[in-house]
């Protein structure tokens, strides 16, 4: 269901480690909005709740709830450097239209509901 890079991982388990977030895991949601109609969610978080699905990669716990699954599927979850920064960033096969932020987007059978952009 989804793929971790290892330097994902690593850039997590650095801020696990910085914060005292041992027993957590991360938390990846999808929310309706962001200028394309849905946007992603990250965090961390200590529960997980019985409808979760979990995937275990590189020693990070991802915890997904099933209606943000069915937008998920496939995802990559990376790492990613650049001149203006880092950040994590959702490589997502579902998504057929994203903003140029990365942090929305929109599927084909699902359009959301876009806001604008901030």
């Amino acid at each position: 269901m989804v793929t971790m890079t290892t330097r994902a991982a690593g850039k997590l388990k650095e801020i696990m480690e910085a914060e005292n977030r041992h027993e957590q895991g991360v938390r990846i949601m999808v929310k309706p909005g962001g200028c394309s109609g849905f946007s992603y969610a990250m965090g961390f978080d200590s529960q997980v709740r019985d409808e979760d699905i979990v995937v275990e990669q590189h020693g990070i716990r991802v915890m997904i709830d099933p209606q943000s699954a069915r937008f998920l599927q496939g995802i990559e979850v990376d790492y990613v450097e650049s001149l203006m920064g880092g950040g994590f960033a959702i490589k997502n096969p579902n998504a057929v239209r994203t903003c140029g932020c990365g942090q929305s987007f929109r599927t084909r059978d699902q359009e959301g509901e876009p806001q604008e952009c901030m």
